[in-house]
């Protein structure tokens, strides 16, 4: 039997937000096959579920770039965890972008999905990358998107298609398109070199934002702009919270009260950055307007409060506190009112940060068998351990509220690196980095 060819691309606009210059995206046709249901579809958010089978096929086109988006596309869906992808040795056929595939044998190879697309243009020129993602089990084209963009953002097509794939099975939103800054450790483990990093989520582009002249540590995306939160000690001055515009490169100190100024968060809306300012051997939470710099207290005990976080409404803060002894997990509205205790299990808790989905609060928790990452909700109630081990600590959440990216230090000689987990606690994925590195922080989708 002979499959039907598919008709032209119906140009209609679904164009996404975006940095890249002249980013467009544009809806493909569905397949002239019959409509059946649904099948590609992974429920990835309880533990049980077993990794779904896709295809990944060399993209066509002109030049170089098809093979490498779609070489960016199998990583992603590799790393993620979600999926197993097909060895391209299995492949029964090479797939046309215009004719739909023999669903028959590609059942046969145990592939339920199967990505197909082509890339044109390239040089110094602009590219366009089309695909279509296939039901394998259904019979049917699930989506198809084409983008148009400048040849040298060529890797972001690669991301923002898998991004679309992982969405579309999934029913998760994506993080493939997105950077991680984190700080940058080289040297002698009793003379580090630190220096703030930023790189896409995958290890690539590694860019450096500081040369390492003075300590730099906890970095913090703004949810809405080209901003880094950071604490940065000079040499032979005090600590204290910078921000540098990613775009720009311009720095400002915006936490200059007390003897020192740590742990920056932004609002939500990137309106507010919220600290902990040290005055002796006590630490209170402030907010700071990132418009005025005035600065509002919103703890006042004779303990070290540390550590807030936004929940995504901005309505409330999450923050640690050794107030009752030791370092407890403690939850207040935005303005410093109602603060109450929502951690009660065995060891420490610390570095407490909310989930942009608001349904859960991931934390470091230290015991004497190590450090552990875990997630409880926002009452305190379902606490549960992701992963454990010698040193793992400084969650910080992707996106879409699914993943974490995380310190980890295995012991010896070396240092740490950074892994990727997600909240069902089955997957554990390293991230390269070109050194040890530390303190990572997810932006939010590049848009």
């Amino acid at each position: 039997m002979t499959t039907p060819l598919i008709e032209g691309l119906t140009m209609t606009l679904l164009s996404r937000r975006s940095a890249l210059a002249g980013l467009a995206a544009t809806a493909a046709a569905p397949a002239l096959v019959r409509p059946a249901r649904a099948e590609l579809v992974i429920d990835v958010r309880r533990g049980n579920f077993q990794p779904i089978p896709i295809a990944i096929a060399d993209f066509g086109g002109e030049g170089e770039f098809g093979p490498r988006v779609s070489a960016i596309i199998a990583n992603n869906l590799t790393r993620s965890g979600y999926f197993q992808v097909l060895d391209k040795a299995r492949f029964p056929e090479r797939p046309a972008f215009d004719a739909a595939p023999n669903f028959g044998a590609w059942r046969g190879t145990g592939a339920q999905g199967l990505v197909v697309g082509r890339v044109t243009g390239g040089g110094a020129s602009r590219v366009r990358a089309e695909f279509r993602l296939w039901d394998v089990l259904g019979g049917q084209q699930v989506v198809g998107q084409q983008y148009g963009t400048d040849a040298v953002s060529w890797r972001r097509v690669g991301h923002i298609i898998s991004d679309a794939v992982y969405s579309k099975i999934t029913g998760v939103g994506g993080f493939f398109d997105t950077r991680i800054a984190f700080v940058d450790e080289s040297g002698p483990k009793e003379n580090r070199r630190k220096r703030l990093a930023i790189m896409d989520q995958d290890g690539q582009n590694v860019r450096y934002l500081t040369q390492g002249d003075n300590m730099v540590v906890a970095p913090r995306y703004s949810p809405v702009t080209q901003d880094v939160a950071f604490m940065a000690q000079p040499s032979g001055q005090q600590p204290r919270v910078q921000v540098i515009n990613l775009e720009t490169g311009t720095r400002q100190v915006v936490g200059s009260l007390g003897e020192m100024s740590t742990s920056p968060r932004f609002s939500p809306d990137g309106r507010r950055l919220v600290m902990a300012i040290q005055d002796g051997a006590v630490s209170s939470i402030y907010s700071m307007d990132m418009a005025s710099k005035n600065p509002v207290r919103l703890t006042s005990t004779n303990a070290i409060d540390t550590s807030p976080s936004y929940s995504p409404d901005g309505s409330q803060i999450v923050f640690e506190s050794d107030r009752g002894g030791k370092q407890q997990v403690y939850v207040m509205s935005a303005d410093g009112g109602g603060q109450r205790r929502i951690s009660f299990g065995e060891g420490a808790y610390s570095q407490p940060a909310w989930s942009p989905r608001g349904d859960l609060i991931a934390f470091t928790k230290q015991r004497p068998s190590g450090f552990a990452i875990g997630v409880m909700k926002p009452d305190g109630s379902g606490e549960r351990t992701l992963v454990e081990g010698f040193h793992n600590e400084g969650p910080s959440w992707a996106p879409n509220g699914q993943y974490l990216v995380i310190f980890r230090d295995p012991g010896g000689q070396g240092g740490g690196k950074l892994h990727m987990i997600d909240i069902t606690g089955k997957v554990d994925t390293p991230v390269p980095t070109p050194s040890y590195a530390s303190d990572p922080t997810w932006s939010p989708l590049l848009g």
